[in-house]
């Protein structure tokens, strides 16, 4: 035979020498939940390994993430109070605002401070913008969807990532933050975040179930392909810098579809059922955990993401700098 595919597979320098993916801890973002208070790191029930910090003791999770390579957070805030229109998102002295202020402070340019833009965390109904009646208003939730990204530029965010799914509101958060003179504030886009049942978990740590109804008339249709295109679009048109895809591991079509139709770079988000589905599998001894983990995140890159986001990133950061995926 003169073709012979198992001679690139023959021992690990040649495989590590012929893949096709390749991974960097650089690319990988942790997400992080605060919670108001002062010396405060409480255990996350839903989220094994994770923990809940107030904005004092949130380098805990900093310094953590950094000893594996991981210098990119997203920040997820759980106020005290919640109220019909969130007026702790955008509050300057707001959960999240202290955190990002601290962690700017102390870490200037080491770290890399994203905030996640919407509103369901802080609404007393847990829906993702302002009501009217039990309908959310598309158009005047844009108003307070860019109050908060600009708190957050404020406070010295590097990077938004507006979770709300309302229709402009990229072009809205971009306005804003131009007018006030945060021009290199980058949006993340959650452009194609599906209404999924993968969230469970999240939305028990972060307390943003809604308290009627669900979220199908903003979050996407997971029987939809094409419709993610355009909404990947759309962002683009309206000044998004990055794009994200979530959940990942049930949409690995639709990372591969947004990343073929988009000259920006793709982010995939491996949401709290993933990580928990994995998690309650391993201790039932059904799968190798670490095997599994690495596997699902190494798919995520080779469907075509660029960045991901995971509750493993510490792990997988590990897994890379061992060589066993990378």
């Amino acid at each position: 035979m003169l073709i012979r595919p198992r001679r690139l597979r023959f021992n690990q320098h040649v495989r590590d020498m012929a893949r096709e993916v390749r991974l960097s801890t650089k690319s990988l973002i942790l997400p992080v939940f605060i919670m108001e208070g002062k010396n405060t790191k409480l255990p996350i029930n839903s989220l094994e390994g994770h923990f809940y910090y107030s904005p004092d003791t949130v380098f805990e999770a900093v310094d953590s993430a950094l000893k594996y390579g991981v210098n990119k957070i997203l920040l997820f805030g759980v106020p005290e109070e919640k109220d019909e229109i969130g007026s702790q998102s955008f509050d300057e002295d707001g959960v999240i605002q202290k955190a990002v202020r601290a962690i700017k402070e102390r870490y200037r340019e080491e770290v890399f401070v994203i905030t996640d833009v919407c509103m369901c965390e802080y609404t007393s109904h847990g829906h993702c913008g302002i009501l009217d009646d039990e309908y959310v208003d598309n158009d005047r939730t844009l108003e307070y969807l860019s109050k908060i990204a600009l708190s957050h530029a404020v406070a010295g965010a590097d990077m938004v990532a507006p979770s709300d799914m309302m229709d402009g509101r990229v072009a809205a958060i971009r306005k804003t933050l131009d007018e006030h003179n945060f021009i290199n504030t980058l949006i993340m886009s959650y452009a194609v975040k599906y209404s999924s049942a993968f969230y469970g978990p999240f939305r028990e740590a972060a307390k943003s179930a809604p308290s009627f109804g669900n979220r199908k008339s903003y979050q996407m249709d997971y029987h939809n392909r094409k419709e993610a295109v355009k909404e990947a679009l759309m962002d683009i048109n309206e000044g998004a810098d990055i794009l994200m895809v979530k959940p990942a591991l049930a949409y690995l079509d639709v990372i591969s579809e947004v990343s073929k139709h988009s000259n920006l770079p793709t982010a995939a988000y491996s949401v709290s059922g993933e990580y928990a589905m994995i998690k309650a599998a391993a201790k039932m001894n059904l799968i190798d955990e670490y095997g599994v983990m690495c596997e699902s995140a190494v798919s995520v890159f080779r469907a075509g993401a660029d960045i991901l986001i995971s509750y493993y990133a510490k792990e997988i950061a590990q897994a890379i700098n061992k060589g066993d995926i990378g």
